[in-house]
Formats: C-alpha cells, structure tokens, sequence
C-alpha cells in the first residue's frame, strides 16, 4: 500500500513540475512579446525654404543618423520640393533636371510610393553589387529585392547622379544636348534602366504634363572633348573596400573588377588594383 502511494506521489510531483515549466515559459513569452524594440525617429521635415536655386552646387546635409523624410502632398508639391535639387545635380553631373524629376516622379510616386517612404530611394536603384549602404527588400521585377536606403532623400538624388556617371552603359547619354530630354528619355530605357518597355514614353508624358524642361533652363553642356584617362595602381590599405576605391577614382565596382578580373568583392592589404580615371 505505501508503495503505490509513494508511485502516485511520484507521478503527481511530475506532472506538477511541468506544469511549473509550462507556466514559466508562456510568462517569459508574454513578457517578451509586450517588450518595445527600439526604432530610429521619423522627422518629418520641409526643405523649400533652405534649397538654393542659384548660385554654387549645394553641399548634401550633415547625416545626422536618423531616417528623415519630406511631408509631401502631390506631383506639384514634389516638383516644388526637389526641382531645385534636380538643377543642382544637373550642374555638377550633366544630367537634364527634367529627367531627374521626372524619374524621381514615376520611380517614388511622387515620393509618396512605399519603397520611397520607408528608404528614401526615390530611383528605384537597388543594391548591386559592392553596395555598402543601408538597404531593405522591396517586392519589383522579382519578390523581396535588395534596394538601396538612405537617411535623406538628397543622398537618393546625388546617388543616382553617380550611378548614372560612373557607369559605362550610359556613358552615351551625356553626348546627348542638355536639353534633349526625348533622346535621354529613350536612352535610358535603351541602357537597361528599367524593364517597362513604356518608360521613354511615361517619362516623356510626364516632363510635358508639367513643363518640366523649363528646369532645364539655359543649362548647355560644352561640346565633350575625347576623354583622356589616366592608369595607375592602387595599393589596398587596411580597411579599403572595392567600393570605398571605386568612388574614390569615380568608377563602378563592376568596372573595376572587371579592370581587375574580380570574382568577388574580397580584398587583402597589400594587394594591388589597376584604376583609371579621366585627367579632369
């Protein structure tokens, strides 16, 4: 008798105890699940009144460290946020403004789309290879696509000056008059910008709809010399990236590894890259 007391005491010590553990688990849960992560501010903020429409190319804004984006209310409140940011980038890279704007328009939705909101790309562009930036995934062509994210909206203006004048394929279009928005229109879309067999025309449509090429303004690119480049070697120190090196010599990373007969991206102190860059 006593030993089938102490077997059912047994028993019940057990079954006890996991009920002990099963309390414990689903309290750590719950408190883990109430627990608020720690997300970066939003400000919210509006540039018109410090954008300059004269003068010198403006300077990009001191990044602060956190995510800011610009309240805006339509097209006509997109253009007047960024026109005079889109002429200043034409100042320094070539590029029409009323493309800039007009990309800048259809890529974001007038900045109110959702990949613009929540990285500031207003271009569409994603990651590519040697990207070092932020970045985050964005359903387009394919499900969950890498593209890149800004903490300003200015860094997605200046970036797609860059990964337009760093790249080989568009190289074409800055032949091309500063006010020849049709031939940059049907350019890009010739050099691979988008997919959208439609996009010369939606651009197009889009700077006539809003007389866009008056941004354009009396801008006119001089007539465009041969290039002479200079060719050296560049030693890898502690700490460079292949990206870090091809901004530096203002190149794209697939141009220099493939200068370079790059497989990847890795790197070793030491090592040595041929680079190339114009005399100007």
């Amino acid at each position: 008798m006593s030993i089938s007391i102490y077997k059912n005491s047994l028993r019940l010590a057990s079954k006890l105890g996991v009920v002990v553990l099963l309390v414990f688990f689903a309290s750590c849960k719950a408190k883990r699940s109430t627990t608020k992560k720690n997300h970066k501010r939003v400000v919210t903020v509006s540039p018109r009144g410090d954008v300059k429409t004269t003068g010198e190319p403006m300077g990009l804004p001191k990044d602060e460290g956190h995510f800011v984006s610009f309240a805006i209310e339509n097209t006509d409140d997109y253009i007047n946020t960024f026109a005079a940011i889109a002429q200043d980038e034409m100042k320094s890279y070539g590029i029409p403004a009323s493309i800039t704007i007009a990309q800048g328009i259809l890529e974001s939705g007038s900045g109110k789309g959702e990949l613009a909101r929540k990285t500031n790309n207003h271009f569409g562009i994603k990651c590519h290879t040697g990207w070092e930036g932020d970045y985050d995934y964005h359903d387009d062509d394919e499900k969950g696509e890498c593209f890149r994210k800004y903490n300003h909206p200015m860094y997605s203006f200046r970036d797609h000056s860059l990964f337009l004048t760093t790249r080989g394929r568009y190289s074409f279009l800055f032949d091309l008059g500063s006010k020849d928005y049709k031939g940059w229109a049907k350019g890009l879309r010739k050099a691979g910008y988008a997919t959208d067999p439609k996009y010369p025309q939606k651009l197009i449509y889009l700077i006539e709809k809003y007389n866009l090429h008056k941004f354009d303004g009396k801008h006119k690119a001089e007539p465009r010399s041969p290039k002479e480049y200079v060719v050296k070697r560049h030693k890898v120190a502690a700490g460079e990236t292949l990206y870090a090196i091809s901004k530096m010599y203002f190149m794209g990373v697939p141009e220099l590894m493939e200068l370079n007969n790059l497989k990847n991206t890795n790197l070793h102190v030491g090592q040595e890259l041929i680079v190339k860059y114009t005399k100007n």
